[in-house]
């Protein structure tokens, strides 16, 4: 059984930043193929695992053993000459990363700068060797936060939560939503010809005021007024009748969070064993909520959601009623695993490390009010 010759350190780095970083696919595929030969695989299983013959695989080791990293890449070939030199190439990158939106106007101005036109697919295929991928833009609040006070409050809240692991208390994220009958989802399938039309409807909003923990559990409240702190006041209330043990409340520091108002109640909650946790500033990702919320938005209500307000009400009261049981989010273990190199995605699909779980049943699994905002507190609806 034939196998790569024992790699040396040098050999072994470079193989693997080829595997990770080459533009070519080919040549990270090799270096891959090496690396697995140099571990015992087989070039039976290689040649398994990257649906090639295994005679491939043995000249990719009969060929680095001869040539050394000469051989991870195609040699020039005969045929039809490219369009663009290398540095017409590097120019072309160049405008495609300074206008990323429109490769029209990079057509356009590659054609004014070298007198040659590429076509739109050509122009794509250069940007996908350059590692260039179509995604979407990421809204992002790290530039306005202190870097320094955020990790700090990363830390304390998983020496919070691994209290609650250990059964100490009880850790809840709170926050406040708006949904309106205008659509947050910008995307759908649809059969040729045919388009799904909403209604151009720009008034109605409904705000969700939610209490959850890590298991799906949920307190959720539903108003049609705005939101102000005498508002969030009364839920904290009715919260707080609900509490088993020390309970600490994780929320941002939104002007109705932090009003004279609001912390006036403070001292009264600790008494019952509420506490309030506040999150650094320009910190979204840490409040596990805001998941929530992102799964309602763009996943979880449908189309017919939006053709009017009461519509979108009774979608929201189902949802909520059935979080826990029917729409579930499954979250990391680790907080850090939420945000390490990914950041947030207020204005996205569901995030990758969160699964939405769409199992039939019929309880309720949460605490839920419809509510009438009112100067006197709540008012109970259905």
């Amino acid at each position: 059984m034939r196998y790569v010759r024992p790699l040396t350190e040098q050999q072994r780095i470079l193989l693997e930043s080829t595997m990770k970083n080459d533009a070519s696919h080919r040549a990270r595929m090799r270096a891959h193929g090496l690396l697995l030969s140099s571990e015992g695989i087989t070039i039976q299983a290689i040649a398994k695992i990257y649906h090639v013959d295994r005679d491939t695989v043995s000249t990719w080791i009969k060929k680095w053993e001869k040539y050394g990293d000469k051989s991870l890449h195609d040699q020039p070939r005969s045929g039809r000459p490219t369009i663009l030199n290398a540095t017409e190439k590097a120019l072309a990158k160049q405008y495609i990363k300074e206008e990323p939106r429109s490769l029209k106007n990079v057509v356009e101005r590659l054609a004014q700068q070298t007198a040659k036109r590429l076509s739109i697919s050509s122009l794509k295929r250069l940007a996908k060797k350059a590692r260039l991928r179509w995604k979407r833009v990421r809204k992002s609040l790290k530039s306005l936060r202190d870097p320094l006070a955020f990790a700090q409050c990363q830390r304390e809240l998983e020496t919070l939560q691994h209290q609650e692991d250990q059964g100490k208390i009880d850790l809840y994220y709170f926050d406040e939503s708006g949904f309106t009958l205008d659509p947050y989802i910008p995307y759908a399938w649809q059969e040729p010809g045919t388009v799904i039309e909403i209604p151009a409807q720009k008034y109605g909003r409904m705000n969700v005021l939610g209490f959850m923990n890590r298991k799906n559990d949920l307190h959720p409240f539903i108003f049609e007024q705005s939101v102000h702190t005498g508002v969030v006041i009364a839920c904290f209330e009715e919260f707080s009748k609900t509490l088993k043990k020390k309970t600490v409340v994780v929320m941002d520091n939104a002007s109705v969070h932090t009003s004279e108002e609001f912390e006036e109640c403070l001292a009264k909650w600790k008494k019952k064993g509420l506490m309030i946790k506040y999150l650094s500033t320009y910190s979204p990702e840490l409040n596990l909520i805001e998941i929530l919320w992102r799964n309602i938005k763009y996943a979880w209500l449908p189309f017919s959601a939006y053709q009017c307000l009461n519509a979108l009400r009774d979608a929201l009261e189902h949802i909520l009623k059935n979080f826990g049981s029917k729409y579930q989010i499954i979250l990391p273990k680790c907080l850090s695993c939420l945000t390490h190199n990914h950041g947030f995605r207020p204005r996205a699909r569901p995030p990758y490390n969160t699964r939405i779980l769409q199992s039939t049943g019929d309880s309720f699994g949460a605490f839920f009010f419809v509510c009438r905002a009112t100067w006197g507190g709540l008012a109970r609806g259905r």
